[in-house]
C-alpha cells in the first residue's frame, strides 16, 4: 500500500511512495501542508511494515530484468506490477467455443467491413471502429444507418477482447454477444431482424464458400450466430500492445523521466484504484461523479436526452436505483487516439478529461505541470500495430 502525500515536497512524496504502501493514501489525501507530511513521516515508516498484508502487497513481485536507467522517477517501476499488471501481449484472446481459426478470423474481417450488414448499406462495424481513429470514429456520437446518431460514444475495438464486458453499460457479456447488437439497432446499422442478415449474406457467393471453410462441419454455415462469431474472431485479434509495456517487462528507458513522473501522478491521485490492472480498465463499473463533488454532467456539460435526462449508465438496464450513474471504466490505453471523451464524448481534449477527472473522483485541482506529465505518461499507451504508432 504505497502512501504518498500530495504535492508539496516532492522528495518526501518518493521517499514515502518507495518505502510505504497505496492502498492507505486515501487517509492523507487531504494533509497537504508541509508541516502535516513531517508530522506523519514517522507514522508512514511505521506503516511501512504492515505493506505485506495489503491487496497490493499480497500480488507478484516484478520479476523482469531491469535495465539500467538514472531518471529522477525511476522509482516508479518498483511496485508497477503490483497495481497494474503484467505487460499486454499480442496474441489471440482465445474464447471457449469460438477458438481461433484463420479462416475465420479472414471471413471476420471482411464482415467488419461489410456495409451490406446495414439497411442503407452505407455503414459497417468499420465506420466507428476506424483503426486510423485508435479504434474509434473520433465523434461524440457515431452516425448510423441513416445518418442517425447513436446514444453513446463509440468505444474502441482495440484490446476489447480482454474487457470483462461489453458497452459503457456493460450489457453484453462478451463480444460475440456485442457483435449482433449494432446489426440490429435500428440507430445504428439498422437491419431489420437476424432473418434477413442471414438472407443478405447467403446471396453474396463469396461468402458461401468463406462461410464453409470457417466452420467446415455445419449444414447451413450462414447463420446469425456465426456471423457474430466470425466478427468476434477478427476483433479477438486486436490485441496490441505498447511502449509502456516494454516498461512493464523491464526496459526503464522505455520512458523518459516526465513519463514516469506522470505515471507516479496517476498513483498518487488514486487514479490506479479504478484503472487497474494490464488494460488500466475495462474490468469494473464504478460510478461517474460522486456525493462529496457532485454530479458529473456539472463538469463535463452533457446534454440531456429527449427525455430531459442525463445518462443514468447502467440504470437504463437494470432498473436498480443503485446503479444509477454507474458505468463501465473504460481502459486507459488508446486514450490519445480515442478522443473525444466520456460515455457521451461530451470532453474533446485529453487535458481537459484528466482536470476532470481529479475533480470529480479525487476532489483535486491540477497544476498545469501535472497535467502535462499525466498526460505524458498516457501517450506511452497508445497501441502499436506492425512497427507503426496507431495515432491519427
Amino acid at each position: 500500500m504505497l502512501i504518498s502525500f500530495i504535492r508539496y515536497n516532492e522528495k518526501i512524496d518518493k521517499f514515502l511512495y518507495i518505502c510505504v504502501g497505496t492502498d492507505m493514501k486515501l487517509l492523507f489525501m487531504y494533509m497537504k501542508t508541509y508541516l502535516m507530511k513531517r508530522v506523519f513521516l514517522v507514522l508512514s515508516l511505521f506503516l511501512a511494515s504492515c505493506s505485506a498484508c495489503t491487496e497490493c502487497s499480497t500480488s507478484k513481485e516484478h520479476t523482469a530484468k531491469v535495465s539500467n536507467s538514472s531518471d529522477e522517477y525511476d522509482f516508479v517501476f518498483k511496485d508497477i506490477n503490483r497495481c497494474i499488471g503484467e505487460p499486454l501481449i499480442a496474441e489471440y484472446a482465445n474464447k471457449e467455443g469460438n477458438e481461433y481459426s484463420k479462416e475465420k478470423v479472414a471471413l471476420g474481417e471482411l464482415l467488419f467491413n461489410e456495409t451490406l450488414l446495414s439497411g442503407d448499406k452505407a455503414v459497417s462495424c468499420a465506420t466507428c471502429h476506424s483503426f486510423d481513429k485508435g479504434g474509434t470514429d473520433n465523434l461524440p456520437l457515431s452516425i448510423g444507418v441513416d445518418s442517425l446518431p447513436s446514444l453513446r460514444n463509440a468505444p474502441t475495438v482495440i484490446n476489447a477482447a480482454l474487457h470483462f464486458r461489453q458497452f459503457w453499460d456493460g450489457r453484453a457479456e462478451d463480444l460475440e454477444e456485442q457483435a449482433g447488437g449494432p446489426i440490429l439497432s435500428p440507430i445504428e446499422m439498422g437491419m431489420a431482424s437476424e432473418e434477413a442478415v442471414e438472407a443478405t449474406i447467403r446471396a453474396v457467393p463469396k461468402y458461401q464458400e468463406l462461410f464453409k471453410k470457417a466452420f467446415p462441419n455445419e449444414q447451413e454455415p450462414i447463420t446469425f450466430e456465426n456471423i457474430r462469431k466470425a466478427i468476434a474472431s477478427f476483433e479477438r485479434t486486436l490485441i496490441f500492445p505498447s511502449r509502456f509495456d516494454k516498461f512493464l517487462a523491464g526496459d526503464i528507458k522505455a520512458l523518459n523521466n516526465e513519463e514516469k513522473k506522470g505515471l507516479h501522478y496517476i498513483q498518487v491521485f488514486s487514479c490506479t484504484s479504478c484503472h487497474k490492472g494490464t488494460l488500466m480498465g475495462g474490468d469494473r463499473y464504478e460510478r461517474f461523479g460522486n456525493d462529496t463533488s457532485g454530479p458529473y454532467w456539472e463538469y463535463t456539460h452533457s446534454k440531456v436526452d429527449e427525455n430531459g435526462q442525463y445518462d443514468l449508465g447502467r440504470y437504463k438496464e437494470t432498473g436498480k436505483e443503485k446503479d444509477k450513474y454507474f458505468f463501465k471504466v473504460p481502459s486507459l490505453r488508446n486514450v490519445e487516439t480515442t478522443f473525444p471523451y466520456f460515455h457521451d464524448g461530451s470532453v474533446e481534449t485529453l487535458p481537459e478529461a484528466i482536470r476532470i477527472m481529479a475533480q470529480i473522483e479525487s476532489n483535486i485541482e491540477l497544476t498545469d505541470k501535472e497535467v502535462n506529465a499525466i498526460e505524458s505518461f498516457l501517450k506511452t499507451l497508445t497501441s502499436e500495430q506492425k512497427g507503426r504508432t496507431l495515432v491519427n
